[in-house]
């Protein structure tokens, strides 16, 4: 694998972090979130990542050569949560029903968390191998000096 193949390959895993992060936070910002222009409390995203091949040259030439499948990482889709509202009973809410149950967005903060982190630590992975794969390009300009 070459030195932008792999720039490739880690770019591609931090815009999805990147995009991951972006929507757990979006899920953090509305747990409380009762009512949404679409209509009812706010439905958790989730985002779907997929493994798409890597386009270029010499991607397919290696692919071709030993059969590698050289792949990065895409966002294909972000979900939203289509599971029934969290009912809880505020009878003083402006958006309770007429036995005094509101609607409450289906997140849990302490998974929401974890995932955040998860995502936090593989965008930091990504950034420690390119920082690899750069410190390897510059030590291997410094021996053909």
């Amino acid at each position: 694998m070459d030195f932008l193949t792999s720039m490739k390959i880690s770019s591609s895993g931090l815009s999805a972090q990147r995009k991951r992060m972006e929507t757990i936070s979006s899920n953090l910002a509305n747990i409380e979130t009762t009512r949404t222009p679409e209509g009812g409390p706010y439905r958790r995203k989730d985002v779907v990542i997929s493994a798409m091949p890597l386009e270029n040259e010499f991607g397919s030439i290696l692919q071709n050569e030993f059969g590698g499948n050289i792949k990065q990482a895409l966002v294909t889709d972000v979900i939203e949560d289509q599971s029934e509202p969290k009912l809880v009973f505020k009878p003083d809410h402006p958006d309770a029903n007429e036995a005094g149950y509101v609607g409450m967005p289906n997140i849990d903060l302490m998974s929401e968390m974890v995932n955040m982190m998860s995502a936090t630590r593989s965008f930091e992975a990504n950034v420690t191998a390119i920082n690899a794969a750069k410190s390897m390009a510059l030590r291997a300009i410094d021996l053909g000096r």
